[in-house]
């Protein structure tokens, strides 16, 4: 990791930032960690991400979105996904907002449904308690809430398998 030269060099900075963002889509918290991380004033660092927002060059909310998707690709479930979001460096109350917005769309049931599915599948002759610990335990870990783990569970794990 290049360190800043001089910390208040906003060319530096700017550059720093574009090669950040070419070898990856970041939100605007991860561009800042990573640019104070290299050294550079708080200052230019917020004068430069407010540029690339203004420039159109990051977007927490378009991040956001396209972090959902890939997550939900992952079976995750909706608390998950806030802390995914949250680790990458998107706000608390966007990743909220925009995990609700999937939530009421649906996403993440059909994702719970997919995992419980596939669970079902590599487990197929194991004891019933084998079959449903193991969902719940892989559901909880990918964040999906207990009532609609129980839902799916009580549907896809019964005693006439």
């Amino acid at each position: 990791m290049a360190q800043a030269g001089d910390p208040s060099d906003a060319e530096a900075c700017k550059e720093a930032a574009l090669r950040l963002l070419d070898a990856a889509a970041r939100p605007t918290g991860a561009l800042r960690i990573k640019l104070a991380d290299r050294g550079y004033d708080p200052q230019v660092i917020e004068a430069t991400i407010d540029r690339l927002v203004y420039l159109q060059l990051v977007d927490d909310e378009d991040y956001a979105r396209q972090a959902v998707d890939y997550c939900v690709r992952r079976n995750m479930g909706e608390y998950g996904v806030i802390r995914e979001l949250e680790r990458k460096g998107v706000d608390q109350s966007l990743a909220r907002r925009i995990a609700h917005e999937a939530a009421q769309q649906g996403v993440f049931v059909d994702a719970l449904w997919q995992l419980g599915r596939a669970v079902a599948r590599k487990t197929q002759g194991l004891d019933l308690q084998v079959r449903r610990r193991r969902f719940w335990s892989t559901a909880g870990r990918k964040g999906h809430n207990p009532q609609s783990i129980r839902e799916v569970s009580e549907e896809l794990f019964t005693d006439s398998d």
